[in-house]
């Protein structure tokens, strides 16, 4: 069987939503239902990424029940105390509000679960597992985005309380705590862009040729 060819009109829509892919804030979201048809698309997206060796070595806990997420907001607060120790010489992490933990109706933690048997391609270098599991990370968020849905990855958690809380293999390790929602609007750049904490990395500066002791493209 024939594979696909895609156009040129095609690409363009994949491009768009790319680059207008964003990381939301918490107070972005609505109080909107996501439907289950629309979260299994998303799922479905995310279960077509590639993975070393077709291990397809990732879990999704799909959550919903406010104590639950609570419980998770209980955590992030207490990091996101140690966040603002390390952050007080900028100001304006105070105005971030990072989570959307009970304000989305549909929380995701996704795991990478370990073989106990080899996988192709991971002998020598481990983290191609882990790594597989940001591939549908990505994969999600872009489907979310093509559906209107914003997605807040909250990474200001202890990673062992979330694994008690979820009830986790001991093995499995989060990847990823994401927050989804429809929201407000869409912004035409990141909001931390828009907010001046970061300013975006030319293409230039981030490009080698044949090895790091060459010039750079600058």
């Amino acid at each position: 069987m024939k594979g696909r060819y895609f156009k040129q009109q095609e690409r363009q829509v994949l491009e768009d939503i790319i680059q207008h892919r964003r990381t939301e804030l918490g107070k972005n979201f609505l109080n909107q239902e996501i439907p289950e048809t629309v979260l299994n698309r998303l799922i479905g997206a995310a279960l077509a990424a590639p993975s070393v060796g077709f291990s397809q070595p990732w879990e999704f806990v799909i959550i919903r029940d406010l104590s639950i997420r609570e419980q998770i907001k209980d955590c992030f607060e207490v990091e996101n105390e140690k966040a603002k120790k390390i952050f007080r010489t900028k100001p304006s992490y105070d105005q971030f509000k990072l989570e959307g933990i009970t304000n989305t109706p549909v929380n995701l933690a996704i795991f990478y679960k370990p073989s106990s048997n080899p996988i192709l391609g991971q002998t020598s270098m481990d983290k191609s597992g882990p790594y597989s599991v940001c591939l549908a990370v990505e994969n999600l968020w872009l489907m979310a985005r093509a559906e209107n849905i914003g997605v807040c990855w909250v990474s200001i958690l202890d990673e062992e309380q979330v694994k008690q809380i979820l009830n986790a293999p001991v093995e499995n390790e989060l990847v990823a705590y994401l927050c989804l929602g429809y929201v407000k609007e869409f912004t035409d750049r990141p909001q931390l862009e828009l907010a001046n904490w970061e300013r975006r990395k030319s293409q230039e500066s981030l490009i080698y040729y044949d090895s790091y002791q060459g010039n750079s493209s600058q």
